[in-house]
């Protein structure tokens, strides 16, 4: 008898078929017996009698909020949740204080974020950004400024974080000879060893990397964790890209340090406030490249984050330990 799952979503959460398409749902219905009704607080009571016997559930982007009190009464039996998005911060703990596990396809959300790190990284060292703009000005003018960039043989990247992203991107850039530096505490000798990276601090990597690329973990303990003493290391040349969080740099001390060096680049997907305030100089400055925080899953690329939840489930049904289960020290370092 297959066991009852749900989807946990409000009714007009237009990602759940997104995520989970057609080839998705048709994995998850040879597995488990799906509920046809999207649950969140506003609707448990109509159905408590049905969900007294759930015990998986699926969600996504906009999965509502259950206090542990509400998850006893109307879900007592929940024993997983495949959660295929990115950062379960706002909720893992409430599902894990009921005894429920929580699976997050971080690792696919991963896989577009470090492409298109990669492809920032490699167009940077090529002096793209700039030149580009230059270009259409004065052509002679953009063929010298070409000269301060160094291309990607040998250049030095930094990485801050080495988690599921950063790890990615450190993998991507390997067939490009790039020399990279990793800040990254937590991250043991051994593996940056089995990486091929050399572990740094925050200052040596601004001071001496040609582009530095921000993957730290959202935590209280990153907010504003770069600032003037980094960015005003930085290279004449070089360039930082942030798909990480807004909050984690103080944006003032990063307009100043371009402000002050107009060869210095910076690549923004996601800013603090997002978007940017209308006022900001991010809009004004041509050494600022701004992308509305689309490095993430986006397109066609977010049933991959349906099918990494499937394949747990199906993980899970078997008896297979969980590749992707989130623990409660997990919680304290990941995004």
């Amino acid at each position: 008898m297959q066991k009852k799952a749900i989807f946990l979503a409000e009714q007009d959460n237009i990602m759940i078929n997104r995520v989970f398409d057609e080839n998705v749902r048709d994995r998850l219905n040879q597995q488990v017996e799906l509920q046809p009704i999207w649950i969140n607080p506003s609707n448990a009571n109509l159905h408590k009698d049905e969900l007294a016997g759930v015990v998986i559930a699926f969600s996504t982007w906009g999965l509502p909020l259950f206090t542990a009190e509400e998850l006893q009464l109307y879900l007592p039996n929940l024993k997983v949740l495949f959660y295929a998005a990115g950062s379960v911060q706002r909720f893992a703990r409430v599902y894990m204080s009921r005894n429920c596990a929580v699976v997050s396809t971080w690792a696919a959300n991963a896989v577009p974020v470090a492409e298109y790190t990669a492809a920032q990284i490699v167009l940077a060292n090529k002096g793209y950004f700039q030149t580009a703009l230059h270009c259409k000005r004065n052509h002679e003018d953009a063929k010298k400024l070409a000269q301060l960039y160094p291309g990607n043989y040998a250049a030095r990247v930094g990485i801050l974080g080495a988690g599921m992203i950063g790890k990615k991107v450190i993998e991507l850039l390997r067939p490009f000879n790039i020399q990279i530096d990793v800040f990254d505490p937590y991250l043991p000798d051994t593996a940056a060893v089995e990486l091929g990276v050399r572990k740094t601090d925050l200052l040596d990597i601004f001071t001496n990397c040609d582009v530095i690329s921000n993957h730290l973990a959202n935590l209280p303990a990153t907010v504003g964790m770069l600032n003037e003493q980094h960015f005003d290391k930085m290279k004449q040349h070089a360039t930082f890209i942030n798909t990480g969080r807004g909050a984690q740099l103080v944006e003032d001390h990063l307009i100043q340090a371009l402000r002050e060096v107009p060869t210095r680049t910076a690549v923004l997907d996601v800013t603090h406030p997002e978007p940017v305030s209308r006022d900001s100089a991010l809009l004004e400055l041509n050494n600022v490249i701004l992308t509305p925080h689309i490095a993430g899953s986006m397109g066609n690329e977010v049933a991959r984050m349906g099918h990494f939840a499937a394949g747990e489930c199906e993980r899970y049904m078997s008896g297979v330990p969980l590749q992707y289960q989130v623990t409660l020290s997990m919680l304290e370092t990941m995004a």
